[in-house]
């Protein structure tokens, strides 16, 4: 079963503080960049995978999506999804990603936002998504960039000049990592970006698009403290089709 740490005191409460939490998708800087992957919304069928609090599914529909299918193994968050949701053709429902059951070929579009990194049988997924898909449906996802899943220590490394460097431990070693992000003990799948795109492949999916994220100028200039995210990428998004 999927870890679930969003239903954890600590960790919810800490997770309900952070910009996408309160602004939603405005509060993702990585979210133009996403936004520019997906395809027009109208008229489809859409699941979004660890809808988290539904922000992405009220887009879709907003964007005229016939139906939208919001997924989440975390109670805590589907309760303040279903709060924020008016919309009748919005559902939201439990879901373990680790032994996802959808109807074949019966969505458009599947979407994720940084969940994908909590799964162990990522390959498996990834073959059910692309079953439940129609024959030229997309998937469109974010993922913790596999460099940042494999820092050597938390933080930066700063030299006598005052440079940063993210040092990296053990790239090739694949497997779980444990981290204490908002919560101590979190547990995140470490996978080497080729063995992340090659999934992808052998699940049948043909790339369209994979982008190692980094702020623009006009990020930087809104919100300055992304420069550190010019060192290392800390987020892969990647967009494929059936």
């Amino acid at each position: 079963m999927t870890q679930n740490i969003y239903d954890t005191e600590v960790f919810f409460e800490g997770y309900s503080k952070m910009g996408r939490s309160v602004e939603g998708l405005a509060g993702a800087p990585e979210w133009p960049a996403l936004q520019s992957m997906l395809p027009p919304m109208s008229g489809l069928k859409v699941v979004d995978l660890g809808c988290g609090y539904g922000w992405f599914s009220r887009w879709a529909r907003e964007q005229g999506a016939e139906q939208v299918l919001g997924l989440d193994v975390s109670q805590k968050m589907l309760a303040r999804a279903k709060e924020m949701t008016s919309s009748s053709s919005i559902t939201y429902a439990i879901a373990d990603l680790e032994k996802l059951d959808l109807p074949n070929a019966a969505f458009d579009l599947a979407y994720s936002s940084l969940a994908f990194h909590y799964i162990v049988d990522l390959k498996g997924l990834f073959a059910r998504i692309h079953q439940a898909l129609v024959p030229g449906g997309r998937l469109v996802f974010s993922i913790e960039h596999p460099i940042f899943m494999a820092p050597r220590q938390p933080g930066w490394l700063i030299d006598e000049q005052g440079r940063k460097s993210w040092p990296v431990d053990s790239y090739q070693l694949q497997g779980p990592r444990v981290t204490n992000w908002l919560a101590e003990g979190v547990i995140k799948q470490h996978r080497t970006v080729g063995t992340l795109l090659t999934l992808l492949i052998q699940a049948g999916f043909t790339l369209t698009h994979v982008d190692e994220w980094g702020p623009s100028e006009a990020d930087l200039k809104a919100r300055p403290a992304l420069a550190e995210e010019l060192e290392r990428p800390m987020m892969l998004l990647v967009a494929a089709h059936r």
